[in-house]
């Protein structure tokens, strides 16, 4: 891990337990000696499951497991590993993923389709199956309700702090809780959700109707999110809902349109808003926040795709870091964008700050001015472009020295 983040909370969130869930974590020394290394969770029986997965041609064994069980719908246990990614393992990896779920499958006493697994680490290099498979009996015997914090501490890489959430919401006026976690620091562009991210919640929720609420969240959150511009092998993101809730009187929501659901929603998307910004804010040797803002554009993919041409821009990035205004920077980048924008009616803010107007530098813009502001921890970049109106956000970190540190060591 490089230098903690300057964004890192003082402290730490409290999850409170959810119906249904325990968990446990250990070190088995998978890649660093020492370190909370290993996850599992385990559900009771009737758990529904959702998730969404990678769209990378080179996605890791463990995606691949997740995407032939989802349509199953129903899970018990989840096992997570840092360390290693086993992507780009061959027939060994799909072996470490078999071998993850037997073992897995007779610790929850449930079948190996109700297993989910997920890896995250340095790509390519073998994984040991033993170091899971010989723990996860002990793990299930210790699981308890409240190990939320120290899930979060297993599975990450780079990060430098753990990421929680919570939200509380109702279903037809029965509370109902939503915890997450999450982790990422690099190898941040996601084509789907985004690196691994998990949620859990005692809602009685069918799995499509599950899917139904999770999918425009990760687009709105997971989906709006860029750090380095590389997608990962690995990114999954599962929702696992135990059901408890039914006992204190809450309904099971069958079908994804339920107007009963408009709660769940809103604090789901909270939870996952929650953890995506802090993801960014944990960024690989980061020291800004930034959220670029595109407007007037033809459509939303058109203003999302501008706006992820500027978050992704190294020059953009880097002007950043060093805390100069280069605005032409980007111009550019929505110029490369290779979407619709109209160059003389181009409009630029910095904060609130009018940088440039209808293709040119706005007359009462001060250079000064523009420096004062890239001293802020928190950067806002919002940009018009002229041709219609659709608008997009897309949240990023500034690129350091740090960035290139972290990464050049990252197997040393």
């Amino acid at each position: 891990m490089g230098k903690t983040s300057p964004f890192a909370p003082k402290h730490l969130p409290h999850l409170p337990a959810i119906d249904g869930v325990r968990l446990a974590s250990a070190s088995v020394g998978i890649r660093y000696p020492g370190r909370t290394d290993l996850l599992l969770a385990l559900f009771d029986p009737g758990t529904t499951v959702a998730g969404v997965l990678t769209q990378s041609k080179t996605a890791s064994a463990p995606v691949d497991w997740c995407r032939s069980h989802l349509a199953h719908g129903m899970a018990r246990a989840l096992v997570v590993n840092s360390g290693n990614a086993n992507a780009f393992t061959g027939r060994r990896g799909r072996e470490v993923v078999k071998r993850t779920a037997e073992a897995a499958a007779e610790a929850a006493d449930c079948l190996e389709a109700d297993v989910y697994i997920a890896s995250t680490g340095v790509i390519g290099e073998p994984l040991d199956a033993r170091k899971i498979a010989s723990r996860l009996g002990a793990l299930a015997r210790e699981a308890k309700p409240d190990g939320f914090a120290e899930a979060a501490r297993a599975i990450m890489t780079t990060d430098t702090y753990p990421k929680l959430a919570t939200r509380k919401a109702e279903i037809d006026g029965v509370a109902i809780n939503i915890n997450g976690i999450a982790k990422g620091a690099g190898m941040i562009a996601p084509d789907m959700a985004t690196m691994l991210a998990f949620l859990f919640t005692d809602a009685a929720i069918e799995p499509q109707a599950l899917r139904a609420s999770l999918d425009p969240a990760v687009d709105e959150t997971f989906n709006a999110i860029t750090i380095d511009g590389d997608t990962s092998t690995s990114d999954t993101a599962l929702i696992f809902a135990t059901g408890r809730s039914t006992t204190r009187g809450a309904p099971r929501i069958v079908h994804g349109d339920d107007l009963r659901l408009a709660s769940f929603r809103f604090a789901l998307h909270e939870v996952m808003h929650d953890l995506a910004q802090q993801i960014v804010k944990d960024g690989e040797g980061l020291t800004k926040f930034v959220t670029v803002k595109v407007t007037g554009a033809e459509t939303r993919r058109a203003a999302r795709a501008i706006a992820k041409s500027i978050a992704n821009s190294p020059l953009v990035k880097t002007a950043i870091a060093g805390e100069d205004p280069n605005w032409g920077r980007i111009v550019a980048a929505v110029g490369k964008a290779g979407e619709a924008a109209d160059r003389d009616r181009l409009a630029i803010w910095l904060g609130d700050l009018l940088v440039a107007k209808d293709g040119e530098v706005a007359q009462a813009y001060r250079e000064k001015d523009g420096v004062a502001y890239m001293k802020r921890p928190e950067i806002a970049i919002t940009v018009d472009v002229g041709v219609g109106k659709e608008a997009a956000t897309i949240w990023t970190c500034d690129l350091t020295h740090d960035y290139i540190a972290i990464n050049a060591d990252y197997r040393s």
